[in-house]
Formats: C-alpha cells, sequence, structure tokens
C-alpha cells in the first residue's frame, strides 16, 4: 500500500517541488491550498497519483474538517509537510497588530492545528511522520521580516517538542529550514535588489541558490525509511549560509 503524504501550499514552489519528489519515491499525494484552479493545474501537472483539496488554513475551524475527508477518501495519512505560509515586509514600526496575528496564524498556529488534527489518526495507526518547512530567518536577524522570524522560530521550537511528545507513539517530527531557494518569488525580489544579492552569494560557501527539488529532495529522506531514527532535527538546506562568513 503507498504511504499517503499530505503537502500544505504544494500548488507551487517548494511546496509543489515536494509533491513531485513524493510522488517519485511512490507515495500517494494531496496537495493542500486556497486556489483551486492553481491545485487543480499542479494535480495535471503530477499525474494520477496526487489529489487536491481546497481550504483556507488561516479558517481553523475547517482544519478538523479537511483531515476528516482526507481520512474519508484516502484511508490513512501517513506523512503531513506543513509548507504553508505567508510573509510581510514592512518595517517594525509600520507593523500593525492585524499584519502581525495575521502571519502567525496563517505560518504557525494553522500548522499546529493541522498537526493535532493529523497526529490523533496517525497515532490510531501507530506510525507517522510530521515535517515542518522553517527558514533561516528564525536564526538570523533579517530585518523587516519580524512576524514572519516570530513564525519560524515558533515552528523550529513546535518540532522540538512535538518530537518528544509524539515519537513515543510512532510519530516522527522533523524540519526544514531552506535557504536562499531560487523560486519565481525569490528570484524576482532578489533581481530587483542587486545588493541584497551579492549579499546573499558572498555569505554561502557554494557560491549559489538552491533548487526547490534540493530542499524536495531532503524532505524526502526525512518522510523516507531511511530517516526511520531521526526526529527532532532542524536540517538546514541552504549551501552552508547559516554558517558562512
Amino acid at each position: 500500500m503507498k504511504k499517503v503524504a499530505v503537502i500544505t501550499g504544494g500548488a507551487s514552489g517548494i511546496g509543489l517541488a515536494i509533491a513531485r519528489r513524493f510522488i517519485e519515491g511512490n507515495f500517494k499525494v494531496i496537495i493542500v491550498g486556497r486556489d483551486t484552479i492553481k491545485l487543480r493545474a499542479a494535480c495535471k501537472t503530477l499525474g494520477d497519483e496526487s489529489d487536491f483539496f481546497s481550504c483556507d488554513l488561516a479558517d481553523l475551524t475547517a482544519i478538523p474538517g479537511l483531515v476528516q475527508q482526507v481520512i474519508d477518501k484516502h484511508g490513512r495519512i501517513d506523512i503531513l509537510v506543513n509548507n504553508a505560509g505567508i510573509n510581510l515586509k514592512k518595517p517594525i514600526l509600520d507593523v500593525t497588530d492585524e499584519d502581525y496575528q495575521k502571519i502567525i496564524l496563517t505560518n504557525q498556529t494553522s500548522a499546529f492545528c493541522l498537526t493535532r488534527s493529523v497526529a490523533g489518526f496517525m497515532q490510531e495507526q501507530g506510525a507517522g511522520c510530521i515535517l515542518n518547512i522553517s527558514s533561516m530567518a528564525s536564526v538570523y536577524g533579517l530585518p523587516y521580516v519580524i512576524a514572519y522570524t516570530a513564525s519560524k522560530a515558533a515552528i523550529e521550537g513546535m518540532t522540538r517538542a512535538m518530537a518528544v511528545e509524539l515519537s513515543p507513539a510512532g510519530i516522527r517530527v522533523n524540519c526544514i529550514a531552506p535557504g536562499f531557494i531560487k523560486t519565481n518569488m525569490s528570484s524576482v525580489a532578489l533581481e530587483k535588489d542587486p545588493e541584497r544579492k551579492g549579499k546573499v552569494l558572498s555569505r554561502t560557501p557554494m557560491g549559489r541558490l538552491g533548487k526547490p527539488e534540493e530542499v524536495a529532495n531532503a524532505a524526502y529522506f526525512l518522510a523516507s525509511d531511511e530517516a526511520s531514527f531521526i526526529t527532532g532535527v532542524i536540517l538546514p538546506v541552504d549551501g552552508g549560509n547559516s554558517i558562512g562568513f
């Protein structure tokens, strides 16, 4: 029986790359997002072993129903990838309470609520794998992204706490912290800011941006049986950026 993986934010970027890699690794993949058109188009490219569910994860009341729908249709959830997230670039003095809470809700609170719902089913199965997607922002002092930074630091703390609590039930919990990855969104941002791009590359020992597929390969490893004794890990996939000088 194929393992069933649910990937939030799976219609584009890193999430889509992870979905593609999981299908190559013989997983059944369900992608989740808000945009039904994008989800349907992504599933077309992914093929028959993919499915999608449309859900606004910021609506916490919708999450238990989403999980039950997946279980009803596919019978189980073996892997959950908490990849969905949003960003906001603003000076700290201009960030409103509403701005801040929106980022925390989408990036961290919804990931907690979804994990809580899925973990209940995984506990009944006696096995499962949770994979959170963080960011180098959790350890750097990056300006103008205070809410995003806070949400990703929380994700890493949650990963450790969840691993300790859930691993005895057969549920492994790990996290990937991507560095600067070449997605459509990041490429546009860096091309508009040559100084920032130069800084990024100068402190990345490997001297280039990462590819979404490289994050996906790490995700596949952590979700696979090859990582059966790995839990509570925060894995940087950053070309050495986090240790660059």
